[in-house]
């Protein structure tokens, strides 16, 4: 089951540049940075009532985030759905036909394990689903 929506993951280049204006711009609160170095990606993480916006910047020209920039350019990236059993969703999921990128979870960033479904089985969305770890849900 969905409990709700953990984030939006948003694509950016210059993460200190798009961080001024989530936090300064638009009054959101920092939660969290950090690298995520399989993934050559940083993330910052702000809290938007009981979801968050994850900004995400390349670390590499080999990310995947930079290749999506270079392709499409910033902006909406992926919306990750928090569930309390990912091994079950995604099973679920595959058993639904849905076209799974991860069909085992994986540890993204904050430690949660994610699991990424492809844009075809979700109407053009990049989706995730996520079990989130207690230290960051807030």
């Amino acid at each position: 089951m969905v409990k709700k929506i953990a984030h939006i993951g948003i694509a950016v280049r210059d993460l200190e540049e798009a961080s001024a204006v989530y936090r300064d711009v638009l009054g959101l609160e920092e939660i969290y940075r950090e690298e995520v170095k399989d993934q050559k990606v940083k993330t910052v993480v702000f809290a938007a009532g009981e979801s968050h916006v994850e900004l995400l910047s390349p670390t590499s020209p080999e990310s995947p985030i930079a290749k999506f920039l270079d392709k499409r350019g910033e902006g909406i990236h992926h919306v990750a759905y928090a569930v309390e059993d990912l091994e079950a969703k995604l099973a679920d999921l595959g058993g639904k036909g849905a076209r799974l990128i991860d069909e085992k979870p994986r540890v993204g960033a904050g430690g949660h394990l994610i699991a990424f479904i492809h844009p075809k089985s979700a109407k053009g969305v990049l989706t995730e689903m996520t079990q989130l770890v207690t230290k960051h849900e807030k």
